[in-house]
């Protein structure tokens, strides 16, 4: 590498909407493995991790390794936008009128007293990773915005599709999310917003969703003529706005799981002519990420319905572009996720997990219907396998513990979700321990903060190359973006590479990734090492 420079490389975002790019420096790197240049960060790497195989005696053999790579992270953000599918549902509606609350710096009254704008409930926006320690061994903590030069949501602009001809202002009202306080500040800029007509195909969708859809685009199954129809919505939003970048993002409601079909959905080309062909078997959601894939548009997949069958992740292979899913991980799932990593490493063993949940919002209608809620359950029900099955001193290969899920529609309840969960585990000499939690969580400002981390997290994606040390030519990341399973549920990775939902991990991937992009080292995390050495 060059000689090195001491520049920033944490880039402050504006309360009020200004841009990432233009603020005082956060903190600077100095090291002999960075390089900085008007355009990008340059980093030398060095990843360190440990190969294990087994001897033909089958004891374990494990072995150090070392390999050397080179990230570049191109500095200009740009101008970003989003486009919602979904845009006029309790989500879209919500998240669009927190970025106008952020964006302005509101303030609103309440029957608690006066509220702020805020992002909590954001990773990137709410919460801090750890840069390192000083002489003294104290932990120094910065914002996580701030590890590199990131889009803030106050200056992303927004837009989408809606099978629901309501305008977002009247679309918070139906919510009945936020505050009415809050709602009057952000209305006028509210009411200038109206989604865009979206495609609807009636076996995809509960029955019941049947009386919103008065904003569609002529046709009840996939066809090509769709596909360019949302391509151009993409290309003009971008060029009416001066976009440099679009990422679409599906938060509208849960479709059944498509069927698996050879010749059908299997592969790219097959899944294009099936589109061309009519077959009823291609999903909404999987035209949109075939019209985002061919708009060069990272596309993320907010719900929990198969989306991506194997024809449009090569697709995406095929094309360079970004996809990632599925399910927004919110409320009872992350508790669950944090809550079973926790058990299991304890040593304790759960023996059976029962989830049951009732919301009253249109998710919750929506989910009424047999096959809506199956993608859901299946959803629900796989956050725990990799955690059980990396544990095999408590469970034998194969074991795992009874896990059951429940979802109720219970309208009066509104977005006000409850959810209850009993975990029963065997402990010590043959004893049990049984929790039982009540999670009271209001579903939209949970999903919200997902949204913006996973926007501002794919848009970060876009701008990272990497390559190995004797390889000439830098290359993007795979099109799967597994970054991103710290804010869903059912996770997706690369085909052929084992799905990870323990939180921990999630976390420490998504933290160690950016480290590794301005030259730092994973936190080991030792906190008495400056005692013990």
């Amino acid at each position: 590498m060059a000689p090195h420079a001491t520049e920033t490389v944490g880039i402050a975002g504006s309360a009020n909407g200004g841009s990432a790019n233009g603020n005082a420096p956060l903190f600077t790197v100095d090291s002999p493995n960075v390089v900085y240049t008007d355009d990008a960060i340059k980093t030398q790497y060095v990843y360190h991790t440990t190969e294990v195989t087994r001897a033909a005696d089958g004891k374990y053999v494990a072995r150090p390794k070392a390999e050397t790579y080179h990230f570049k992270v191109d500095r200009k953000v740009g101008k970003v936008g989003v486009m919602l599918v979904g845009w006029g549902g309790n989500n879209g509606s919500t998240v669009t009128a927190g970025i106008i609350a952020n964006r302005r710096g509101l303030t609103w009254d309440t029957r608690e007293g006066k509220k702020s704008a805020n992002y909590y409930g954001s990773v990137i926006m709410g919460s801090t990773i750890k840069l390192g320690t000083d002489k003294n061994g104290k932990e120094i903590n910065i914002p996580f915005h701030d590890m590199l030069p990131m889009v803030h949501p106050n200056d992303l602009v927004i837009g989408g599709w809606d099978i629901s001809s309501m305008g977002l202002a009247d679309a918070m009202d139906r919510a009945c999310v936020l505050e009415p306080s809050l709602k009057e500040q952000v209305r006028k800029e509210m009411a200038e917003l109206k989604p865009l007509p979206s495609i609807y195909y009636p076996d995809f969708i509960a029955a019941n969703q049947e009386d919103r859809a008065d904003n569609v685009i002529p046709g009840n199954k996939a066809c090509w003529e769709h596909v360019e129809h949302l391509r151009n919505d993409i290309r003009e939003f971008k060029a009416k706005n001066g976009l440099d970048k679009v990422i679409v993002l599906w938060t509208a409601n849960t479709e059944r799981y498509a069927e698996i079909i050879p010749g059908v959905n299997d592969t790219a080309d097959n899944l294009i002519n099936a589109i061309k062909s009519g077959h009823p078997e291609v999903s909404p959601s999987t035209v949109f990420a075939v019209a985002s894939i061919l708009e060069n548009a990272p596309f993320i997949n907010g719900s929990p319905q198969n989306t991506f069958v194997p024809g449009a992740v090569e697709l995406a292979e095929k094309h360079n572009a970004f996809i990632g899913g599925d399910d927004f991980k919110s409320g009872q799932t992350k508790m669950k996720s944090a809550l079973v990593d926790f058990l299991i490493n304890a040593g304790i063993k759960l023996t059976s997990i029962a989830s049951y949940n009732h919301l009253g919002n249109n998710d919750g209608k929506n989910l009424s219907s047999q096959k809506q809620f199956r993608s859901k359950e299946i959803s629900k029900s796989n956050v725990v396998d990799d955690m059980v099955a990396a544990n095999t001193v408590l469970y034998k290969e194969g074991e795992h513990p009874d896990h059951t899920v429940v979802i109720k529609y219970m309208p009066a309840v509104g977005d006000s979700k409850r959810a209850l969960d009993e975990y029963y585990a065997e402990i010590f000499l043959g004893g049990h321990q049984t929790i039982s939690l009540f999670n009271v969580c209001e579903d939209s400002l949970l999903a919200s903060p997902l949204i913006i981390d996973l926007v501002i997290v794919a848009e970060m994606m876009t701008r990272i190359s990497w390559k190995k040390a004797e390889s000439e030519n830098y290359k993007g990341f795979h099109s799967v973006l597994s970054i991103l399973s710290y804010m869903l549920k059912a996770p997706m990775t690369p085909p052929g590479t084992p799905v990870v939902n323990a939180l921990a991990k999630q976390r420490a991937a998504l933290t160690n990734i950016f480290r590794a992009c301005v030259g730092l080292q994973p936190e080991s995390d030792m906190t008495l090492e400056h005692k013990l050495f």
